[in-house]
């Protein structure tokens, strides 16, 4: 059974992993990462979970200081779409060979500009004028998926500028840096005209910007089907299956998942911010903490276990060799030393595991116990219990993380055991067992 399904789902994860265009987007959104981090810390201090903690502030610096703190936080989460054209731009022309990548990139984020709504006739000042220029709305949340078809469009009319040879030459002697510019200057105007038009024909229908198009046919939709239930199980589902093949899952199914995620916990935060209700229970908070920690197939207590009662040695060495790592959510040692690839006593708790603790955690949303995280964004080496607390403002998210942990050992643990005898048995007849050199004897061994 796994060696067929092994051969239906790697050429699957080979096609997705060297896709140009999902590796892309993936690579180009990295770009926000510590963006989107940072302003979370801020994000954090200005709400954090504890009582009187802003009366507490104040008596430092004074009533609204929190203000000071969300104009960081509204500029990194406002301008991901941005951003992400730009990182996207990038890497899309590091995939297509095209030398100038910082080139495609700053094409990439000029005509995502062009296309973005510059007029806003329902914003009208004391003076009867309506506000022009660019929106945060429309560079955050809402640009992100016209952010991705942007970039990769307009790199594709850039780099088939560039094939074509469609560049200015200049002579020799000119310096690199002024070649370079005007190589790129026809290969952007191609670029640039396309959007040009696309905006102009936009502007023509009741959609009036590509904005609001996008948004309407494709982003509300994708957001949609984050919102029901079996999305976040198929997801941890297909990661753990490919990790367990030896193909590390999420970068492949976060191709695909990751915009989602991403979408869905921006718009929790600008909810949050709003003090408006927050929607979204499968946020990239919810996925990192609740459904798998440790690292793929959850394997925090399956570590502590084999750390702590393992009776191999191989067991219990790798299990605290592998702690420490464990901890912050790396378990490659694990995956490769256990190992679980391929391993088919493993097999089903390492894919069972996220699935059930995906299911519980949203049992647990829906009854209220937790409430839903309010999109504040973690690295994904935070520990759990200090996640727990923080993404969702209470202890009882450090209390689920406990009762998910104990349920993941539980589940392990047979398994576990089986492994642990037989590696057990294997050491134990490794001992007993004689090399044959040791019978040979050179007593008698005559030269004549």
């Amino acid at each position: 059974m796994f060696e067929k399904l092994e051969k239906l789902l790697t050429p699957v994860a080979n096609s997705l992993s060297k896709n140009k265009i999902l590796i892309a987007i993936r690579d180009g959104f990295m770009i926000t990462v510590p963006i989107t981090i940072v302003a979370s810390i801020f994000l954090l201090l200005a709400n954090f979970p504890i009582e009187g903690w802003s009366t507490f502030i104040a008596g430092f610096f004074g009533e609204g200081w929190e203000q000071h703190l969300a104009r960081v936080t509204r500029v990194g989460f406002n301008t991901i779409a941005l951003l992400g054209a730009l990182g996207i731009g990038y890497a899309y022309s590091r995939e297509e060979g095209i030398d100038n990548k910082i080139a495609g990139g700053v094409v990439a984020m000029v005509c995502f500009l062009i296309i973005s709504p510059q007029a806003h006739p329902t914003f009208v000042n004391e003076g009867g004028s309506s506000f022009r220029g660019f929106s945060l709305t429309h560079l955050g949340t809402a640009g992100m998926f016209l952010s991705m078809l942007t970039a990769i469009i307009s790199v594709k009319i850039f780099g088939w500028a560039l094939k074509k040879n469609l560049v200015i030459k200049l002579p020799d002697g000119v310096p690199p840096m002024v070649m370079d510019s005007f190589a790129s200057l026809i290969p952007a105007a191609f670029a640039i005209l396309f959007f040009f038009v696309v905006n102009i024909i936009f502007s023509n229908t009741s959609y009036e910007y590509a904005h609001n198009f996008i948004y309407q046919v494709l982003q509300a939709p994708l957001t949609g089907l984050g919102q029901l239930s079996i999305f976040e199980v198929i997801y941890q589902f297909l990661s753990t299956l490919f990790w367990f093949f030896g193909i590390n899952g999420p970068a492949v199914t976060n191709t695909i998942f990751g915009p989602i995620h991403k979408a869905l916990t921006l718009e929790n935060l600008n909810n949050f911010e709003a003090g408006k209700p927050m929607l979204n229970i499968f946020t990239a908070g919810f996925s990192d903490f609740f459904c798998n920690f440790g690292g793929g197939g959850s394997t925090l207590g399956l570590v502590i276990m084999m750390s702590t009662i393992g009776k191999s040695s191989r067991i219990k060495t790798l299990g605290r060799l592998s702690l420490p790592a464990g901890i912050f959510g790396i378990n490659e040692p694990i995956i490769f030393g256990l190992p679980v690839v391929l391993n088919p006593i493993m097999a089903v708790p390492f894919i069972l595991t996220p699935v059930v603790n995906t299911i519980l955690a949203t049992v647990a949303t829906y009854i209220g116990f937790i409430p839903i995280t309010s999109g504040i964004q973690l690295p994904w080496t935070m520990p759990i219990v200090f996640s727990g607390f923080l993404v969702t403002g209470t202890i009882r998210g450090a209390i689920l993380q406990i009762f998910l942990l104990a349920v993941n050992m539980a589940i392990y643990y047979p398994f576990l055991r089986i492994l642990d005898n037989k590696y057990l048995e294997d050491e134990k007849n490794a001992v007993s067992e004689k090399d044959e050199i040791d019978d040979l004897s050179f007593d008698d061994l005559s030269l004549d």
